[in-house]
């Protein structure tokens, strides 16, 4: 069931998704050859408390495998899900994707960056900036009004120029009441019921984008996702305001 947020819930995502920018910006800065990727998770913790927030990914899940983090820390092949570790140290070339919810007056914003480590190889930095452009591509579909499907197909039509695959296992999905509401979001063109986007919707939309096949698999922590063909991922996510005549990034300062 889709939910519409009320003026005061968008209110309170509005200042949370800007609060939220914040942080990933902080996190950025701190991203650099040598640092391990818990180094990341308790700065992050620290500046979600510090703001008046709350952790939305620590403790998600089933109980018998919460997750145990407050970002998630996937580096090159690591598509999503990644668990922040003092043993992890980012390396120069690395891309290190960092994924974020956090809870703010009751409601929960999304988002997600990738971040090149350095000198990266040409392919690296067309994937990043494909990935970061098909967001942006597919955010300027999104409107009162509009299919749901125009999202979806101006994601992966433009990163199938460049040769790069969307993956299929995954998507994005609504936000704010809690972590993971209906509808879910693919990025890639699909054959189901379509869904018109109503005025009052939030949304969190994360292409994630491989450069070789689209096929992902679950690794042995039961979180971390990975290229079935070693190659690299790209991620980038904003939670968004559907309004007339367009939308609103809510995570973006």
């Amino acid at each position: 069931m889709v939910v519409i947020k009320t003026q005061n819930e968008i209110e309170s995502m509005r200042r949370g998704g800007k609060i939220l920018a914040g942080i990933m910006e902080e996190i950025g800065e701190k991203i650099a050859p040598g640092i391990n990727t818990l180094e990341l998770d308790k700065l992050a913790e620290r500046l979600v408390f510090d703001n008046g927030g709350k952790p939305a990914f620590k403790g998600y899940g089933e109980k018998n495998n919460p997750y145990p983090a407050t970002i998630c820390a996937s580096i090159n092949n690591e598509v999503v899900h990644g668990i922040p570790s003092e043993k992890i140290i980012i390396r120069e070339g690395d891309l290190v994707k960092i994924d974020i919810g956090m809870e703010y007056k009751g409601m929960i914003t999304d988002m997600a960056r990738t971040f090149p480590v350095g000198t990266v190889s040409l392919e690296a930095h067309k994937l990043v900036k494909a990935t970061q452009e098909a967001l942006n591509q597919g955010i300027a579909k999104i409107r009162a009004g509009a299919k749901l499907s125009e999202y979806s197909e101006a994601v992966e039509s433009y990163v199938r120029t460049f040769g790069f695959s969307v993956i299929r296992d995954l998507v994005g999905h609504g936000v704010g009441k809690i972590l993971h509401e209906d509808p879910q979001i693919p990025n890639y063109r699909w054959n189901v019921k379509d869904i018109i986007l109503k005025e009052g919707m939030t949304l969190a939309l994360e292409p994630m984008i491989n450069e070789g096949k689209f096929r992902i698999k679950l690794g042995a922590d039961g979180w971390t996702y990975i290229t079935d063909d070693g190659k690299l991922s790209a991620h980038f996510e904003d939670t968004v305001l559907v309004k007339k005549g367009g939308c609103e990034i809510l995570t973006r300062k």
